[in-house]
């Protein structure tokens, strides 16, 4: 059985460097956010020609949120940034020359993420692509880390963007095209979210451990394979099985209330320290509660095997609740049979998966023995605000 990495594995230069397929991947993730957004913009004309307002509503309201939340997550790490003396250590007033206002101003427009885009892909291609030998070693492995704390600092964001737009987004269209059948606009925005979620979750988990300071991150290959199985096929199933029950009712909404609420509450009472002020921080507890609706995350950077175990055991009831319900409830629709039945098939084969691959990653993949050693080094060092959010953020 494969072991678990350990800080004995040599970390080699590789390591520490922002390298060219990491600045080309940035470019990729421009464009699947675009992509993604400007498919649901077109849905909603579509539905507006059509006369359906209600559904024109429900696709603007999702980009709306995902939009409006990263805007002022991004606005306020920015604010953050330039405040913070290890930063900013001259008072600049501005960031890249761009001032606090000139940020609001962009942030107002919804290009905070294109704007940290830009930076990250300016700063990576004078370094990566023109570097000269005028730079020291130490030089380069400090913009290097620069270079991949801006990269954290998107896939964050990115994050928040793929569970408040992206999977609402691909529920509601599930929904409409189970019960209603739909047009190929709507495939095309179903393929674009659950790319868009497949990277936001990857690079994520990628980037994170890459600009923590001292934790190695961990190799492509079997572990990243492992790790995205787990999270997307548990994902897939809880978005079907959502699907199933609001064909069943609408009123299923109000479950999911309940569970976004639970989830709220949880996160409250694990008293997280995300934010640098109180109101973003219970707006934060918010954002982790209606992420907790699809998949768990380790909030806080404890222990969670009994919160996992509580988790995908309701996981679990709710995937074959749904499946049992659809069946007996809803005979007028299976005329289709073949469809729900596959459809049915595909929720319990991915949570199986799923599951398979939560068990397999945790016991023998995940980097134990890391975070604590880095939180020994980093509570001897002066942490930048930074750096705060990326300890302070959801653990893979």
């Amino acid at each position: 059985m494969l072991q678990a990495y350990s800080r004995d594995e040599a970390m080699h230069p590789s390591d520490f460097q922002f390298s060219k397929l990491r600045w080309l991947l940035s470019i990729i993730g421009v464009l699947l956010y675009v992509g993604d957004i400007w498919t649901d913009i077109g849905l909603a004309l579509k539905y507006f020609a059509d006369s359906q307002y209600i559904w024109t509503g429900f696709t603007i309201t999702f980009v709306l949120m995902g939009m409006l939340v990263t805007q002022i997550f991004s606005f306020a790490w920015y604010w953050d940034d330039m405040n913070d003396v290890l930063i900013n250590p001259e008072g600049k007033s501005n960031i890249s020359g761009i001032s606090k206002s000139g940020f609001a101003v962009l942030h107002v427009f919804g290009l905070g993420i294109f704007t940290r885009y830009y930076h990250m892909l300016i700063k990576g291609y004078k370094m990566i692509w023109k570097m000269t030998d005028s730079f020291t070693a130490e030089e380069i492995r400090e913009v290097h880390h620069e270079l991949f704390c801006m990269a954290a600092d998107l896939s964050m964001l990115r994050l928040f963007e793929s569970f408040l737009e992206s999977v609402p987004q691909l529920l509601l269209q599930l929904y409409l095209l189970l019960g209603h059948g739909g047009s190929v606009l709507q495939y095309i925005s179903v393929i674009f979210s659950f790319l868009s979620i497949a990277w936001a979750l990857v690079d994520y988990r990628r980037c994170l451990r890459r600009s923590v300071p001292h934790i190695r991150e961990m190799p492509l290959g079997t572990p990243t394979a492992v790790y995205f199985l787990y999270k997307v096929c548990t994902i897939t199933s809880l978005i079907l099985s959502y699907s199933f029950l609001l064909i069943l009712s609408v009123y299923s909404t109000i479950p999911l209330a309940i569970i976004w609420f639970l989830g709220t509450i949880w996160t409250h009472l694990l008293q997280t320290n995300f934010c640098s002020s109180g109101v973003l921080e219970l707006l934060y507890r918010g954002v982790i509660g209606f992420i907790l609706i699809f998949t768990f995350f380790n909030v806080k950077g404890q222990d969670t095997k009994v919160a996992t175990v509580f988790y995908y055991t309701f996981v679990t009831v709710i995937n074959v609740t749904a499946i049992v319900l659809f069946l007996l409830l809803k005979p007028e629709l299976q005329g289709s049979t073949c469809l729900h039945v596959a459809l049915s098939g595909v929720i319990t084969t991915c949570l199986a998966l799923g599951l398979v691959c939560l068990v397999w990653y945790y016991l023998s993949l995940h980097p134990r023995g890391m975070g604590q050693e880095a939180d020994e080094v980093d509570d001897m060092e002066q942490e930048t605000a930074s750096t705060r959010r990326l300890k302070n953020f959801l653990q893979p």
